[in-house]
């Protein structure tokens, strides 16, 4: 937990202020001064695309805009508060950066808060990293279908995600159909509740059910009419882009490696699922 040590540290030089360090300043408050002076120094020594600056930006606009996402409508929901303590859960955050997380989501509620900067300074810290930046929005649309239909002011705040991070329209779309029927499965007739089909289901770590043929196809991003070769190529090349190390060495906190690999098993479930199924 690097990164975190530096912000409470006070070495503010590695995020550049900016909209992300006003909104760690509002987090940590005077222990974020002493770290002014050297701003100069650790600008110096990082640049754009640093690990722990990427992993500062990454769990700080992460969080912020679930917070802003979740106000869109007027009011923040039983499913949007339970999504995102499930992402919380799911990281197994230290007291400290979990109570950060918390603070930060509530920042993003704040009428002031500055989406379109947050998402600028994150895309550049980024530097081109796509996978990153294409998670990054999975958590949003995921957040935003947490009661199973995203309101008309949460689209739009998704498109501005979607404008601003340059995610392809046919990414985003596939995203926000998986997002769809992950939420449509994980109903399954149990009517929400606290069981399989209640609020921040597809984030728990129930026992796991698999997902249905048409979703594993989806989830690989290939046609049910693709040749096993082709299958093949698309499960490899998601693997690889969604290794839990290879992700955290380009940037992504070490707190969420575990949302990393839930993603590799989703992965590998959905690649055996069809496998299996042709050979049945």
């Amino acid at each position: 937990m690097a990164w975190w040590g530096k912000v409470v540290g006070g070495a503010l030089g590695f995020v550049l202020g900016g909209p992300i360090g006003a909104l760690l300043g509002g987090v940590v408050g005077h222990k974020l001064d002493k770290g002014l002076a050297s701003l100069q120094t650790e600008e110096a020594q990082s640049g754009p695309g640093d690990r722990e600056r990427v992993q500062t930006a990454f769990f700080t606009a992460t969080f912020s805009v679930l917070g802003h996402l979740a106000k869109a409508d007027g009011r923040v929901s039983p499913e949007e508060i339970a999504l995102a303590e499930a992402v919380i859960r799911r990281m197994d955050l230290t007291p400290e950066t979990r109570a950060a997380a918390v603070a930060l989501f509530n920042q993003g509620k704040a009428d002031d808060f500055d989406l379109d900067g947050v998402l600028e300074q994150f895309r550049r810290e980024c530097h081109r990293r796509a996978t990153l930046l294409q998670m990054f929005i999975e958590i949003q649309i995921q957040a935003a279908y947490a009661d199973g239909l995203a309101a008309p002011a949460e689209q739009r705040i998704l498109q501005r995600i979607r404008d601003q991070l340059g995610i392809p329209e046919f990414i985003f779309s596939r995203l926000e159909h998986l997002a769809r029927m992950r939420w449509e499965y994980a109903q399954g007739g149990a009517g929400g509740g606290a069981g399989p089909g209640g609020p921040g289901a597809g984030w728990r770590q129930a026992e796991p059910q698999g997902p249905t043929l048409e979703q594993a196809y989806e989830l690989l991003g290939v046609s049910p009419q693709a040749d096993e070769a082709e299958i093949k190529r698309a499960y490899r090349r998601l693997m690889s882009q969604h290794h839990p190390d290879k992700l955290v060495s380009k940037g992504l906190p070490e707190e969420m490696m575990k949302l990393a690999a839930q993603k590799t098993h989703e992965i590998r479930q959905a690649y055996e699922m069809i496998i299996a199924a042709r050979k049945g």
